[in-house]
């Protein structure tokens, strides 16, 4: 089936879906790429941390994931994923398998555009099955490139009521070199997709970042990219900080 065409059944089978939300979102959350690489095999490590407000400690989250490049147009990745609440150790908390979807060639139009569609079962049944959907754009101005995701999360197979949410994604970096490069990153919710909540209750964190890749071989490398963020908001984690490495063969 063509890209294009799977993006748009997907789009209109998950409103169809049962009504069904999500939960606050990770330390380790990162910006997702619309491009993909046929072929490419990459295990992928994140971890995050946050400070949170009013003296309620920290939390941390960690990932890893197997991931291919199964044709020119997607590319699928399995995570396990753990956390640790304040007060407590680390434990399992998710299976997480996320499908991006490369729409256009690369560069071929003014912004490249992509679709993400990720499926997470967390360690808890009673939040049944977590899903995030949406677009993945793409842009560059000479030696600037910006991206922003447009996600919808929600839940469904629950056994308690979560809002469906809208997330974004957001980074811009100066690609100084290959392995240096420097930016800034912007996670946030702006809470019900259809019914956003007032600003103070909205979650929206920024900061510096930076990236980089090595290349370790013919078709291999290694890719880094980290961010120390703060929270805009009495409902955002006071700081975040953040970090991905990817080993890509």
């Amino acid at each position: 089936m063509h890209p294009a065409r799977l993006a748009a059944v997907l789009c209109a089978l998950c409103p169809v879906l049962l009504h069904a939300p999500l939960l606050h979102a990770a330390p380790n959350e990162y910006v997702v790429m619309p491009t993909v690489e046929e072929g490419e095999k990459e295990i992928d490590f994140k971890w995050g941390i946050e400070r949170l407000r009013h003296g309620e400690g920290s939390g941390t989250a960690t990932s890893i994931g197997l991931g291919w490049g199964a044709t020119s147009w997607w590319f699928t990745e399995l995570y396990a994923k753990y956390k640790r609440e304040p007060g407590s150790s680390n434990s399992f908390d998710a299976w997480e398998w996320e499908n991006r979807f490369q729409l256009i060639e690369t560069g071929r139009f003014p912004i490249d555009i992509g679709f993400l569609f990720e499926i997470e079962r967390p360690e808890d049944r009673s939040e049944g099955y977590e899903l995030t959907y949406g677009p993945l754009l793409q842009s560059e101005w000479g030696k600037l490139q910006g991206n922003l995701n447009l996600l919808i999360q929600r839940h469904i197979d629950v056994s308690q009521h979560f809002d469906t949410e809208l997330h974004y994604q957001a980074q811009v970096k100066y690609r100084e070199s290959e392995r240096f490069e420097w930016g800034a990153q912007a996670f946030g919710s702006f809470g019900q997709w259809d019914d956003w909540a007032r600003s103070s209750k909205q979650e929206h964190k920024v900061g510096p970042a930076i990236f980089g890749k090595f290349r370790t071989g013919a078709k291999q490398a290694i890719k880094y990219n980290a961010a120390l963020l703060f929270g805009a908001t009495d409902a955002t984690a006071r700081t975040t900080f953040r970090i991905q490495t990817e080993y890509e063969f």
